[in-house]
């Protein structure tokens, strides 16, 4: 089932691990994976304070839940991430260019007052189309 980056100049270039848009065949389960925060499967808060630690652990939260429903980070097609301060872009970036790879999923960021606990700086939900 193949995704597909969608580029075009009449918009500028994504300054970010994203497409402007993607698309993929419809045949197959979409995967609707809830928000995921930096929480470890213990219960503990990976990285507090550190940006980039939690975005590796909600990355690894994001792969684990696709992979329990039968897929590969590489099925994502949509991402939206919500964080707290918007000056870690380039950190959060940085990270995500670890986990996923071209043709890279549409995405939306945002940054918002108050996430679910105090401790937590990202959040990330997303959708997968699995063949």
């Amino acid at each position: 089932m193949p995704k597909t980056q969608v580029s075009t100049e009449a918009l500028r270039s994504p300054n970010g691990v994203f497409s402007q848009a993607t698309t993929i065949e419809a045949t197959g389960r979409l995967v609707f994976v809830s928000g995921m925060t930096a929480r470890r499967p213990d219960g503990s808060i990976a990285g507090v304070g550190d940006v980039r630690e939690q975005t590796r652990q909600v990355c690894e939260n994001v792969k684990s839940a696709v992979e329990a429903a039968g897929g590969l980070l590489a099925d994502v097609c949509r991402v939206d991430v919500y964080v707290r301060n918007m000056e870690d872009f380039a950190k959060i970036h940085e990270i995500r260019a670890q986990y996923f790879t071209e043709p890279l999923p549409a995405s939306t960021m945002v940054e918002v007052s108050k996430l679910a606990h105090p401790d937590y700086l990202i959040e990330i939900s997303a959708i997968a189309v699995i063949a």
